[in-house]
C-alpha cells in the first residue's frame, strides 16, 4: 500500500518537473494577494471607510468585466484542446478572425451577465447603486471589455504555443494586471517605480476615471481617450502575437496534439 501510495505521489510531483508554468503557480496566486491587499491595506489607512466602500464595490464590478470578457476568449482555444477538436476547427471554412468575433460576443454576453448579477447584489446588500456613474458607465464597460478581448488573444496565442500544460495561464494571466491596475486603490498607492509602469495599461485608466465619477461626479473624458488609445496599441501587439503563434504551431503540426516542443 505503501508504495502504491508512493508511486502515485511521485508521478504527481513529475507533473510539476516537466511543467514550469504549473510550478509558477504555487508561487502566482499568493504572491499577488499579497500585493494586491497589501496595497490596499496601504490606501484604506489613507481615506474614509465610506469612499473605501465605493471603491472596492465598483472596482469589484468592473473587474469582473474584464476578467469575463478575457476569459471567453482566452478558454474557447483551451476548450478546444480538451475535447480534441482543434485540427477539426481550423481545417473548416471558419475564418481565424470569425472565431475572434464569435468569443468576443460570448465574452459581451458573459460579463454582461455577471455584471447586471453583481449591481443587482451590491445595491440589495450594501445600497452601491453602480448607475451612479451615469453616462459614463457605459463607455468604461466599453473599453474594459475591449481590453479584456486583447489580453484574451494574448492568452490564446499563449496557450496555442505551448498546449495544454499552459492551462493555467487562462486564469492567471488576467491577475498579473490586478495589483497594478488600479482596481481598488488610486495609482498614487503604489510605489513611484511602479506607478510609470501602471500607466501603460489601458484598465489603469479605466478605474482612475471610475473614482473620479464616484468622487467628483466629472466625466473623465481624458481618462477614457488614454484608455482607448492604449487598447488599440495593445491589439496590434497581441493580434501580432496570435498570428504569429498560429502560423508557427501550424508549421510544427502542434494542431493535432496537446504536446509542444
Amino acid at each position: 500500500m505503501i508504495s502504491r501510495i508512493i508511486g502515485m505521489v511521485l508521478r504527481y510531483l513529475v507533473i510539476y518537473k516537466r511543467s514550469w508554468l504549473r510550478v509558477g503557480e504555487l508561487i502566482f496566486f499568493p504572491l499577488m494577494d499579497l500585493l494586491v491587499w497589501g496595497f490596499m491595506t496601504v490606501y484604506l489607512q489613507q481615506i474614509t471607510q465610506s469612499r473605501a466602500v465605493l471603491f472596492m464595490l465598483g472596482g469589484i464590478i468592473l473587474w469582473d468585466v474584464f476578467f469575463r470578457a478575457q476569459q471567453a476568449v482566452g478558454m474557447s482555444v483551451l476548450q478546444e484542446m480538451w475535447v480534441g477538436n482543434t485540427l477539426n476547427l481550423f481545417v473548416s471554412p471558419l475564418r481565424s478572425y470569425e472565431l475572434i468575433i464569435a468569443t468576443s460576443i460570448v465574452g459581451f454576453i458573459r460579463a454582461l451577465i455577471t455584471a447586471a448579477g453583481l449591481a443587482v447584489c451590491a445595491y440589495v446588500l450594501y445600497s452601491f447603486n453602480i448607475f451612479d456613474l451615469g453616462f459614463s458607465l457605459f463607455p468604461l464597460f466599453g473599453l474594459l471589455l475591449f481590453f479584456g478581448w486583447i489580453v484574451g488573444l494574448f492568452t490564446a496565442a499563449l496557450i496555442l504555443r505551448f498546449g495544454e500544460a499552459a492551462e493555467t495561464l487562462a486564469w492567471i494571466v488576467p491577475f498579473l494586471f490586478q495589483p497594478f491596475v488600479a482596481v481598488f486603490y488610486p495609482v498614487s498607492t503604489l510605489p513611484p517605480s511602479l506607478q510609470t509602469f501602471a500607466l501603460i495599461f489601458p484598465c489603469t485608466h479605466i478605474f482612475e476615471g471610475m473614482r473620479a465619477v464616484l468622487l467628483a461626479k466629472t466625466v473623465p473624458i481624458e481618462e477614457m481617450l488614454l484608455a482607448l488609445c492604449l487598447s488599440l496599441g495593445w491589439m496590434s501587439v497581441s493580434g501580432t502575437c496570435l498570428a504569429y503563434t498560429f502560423r508557427y504551431v501550424r508549421q510544427k503540426g502542434y494542431l493535432t496534439t496537446s504536446v509542444r516542443g
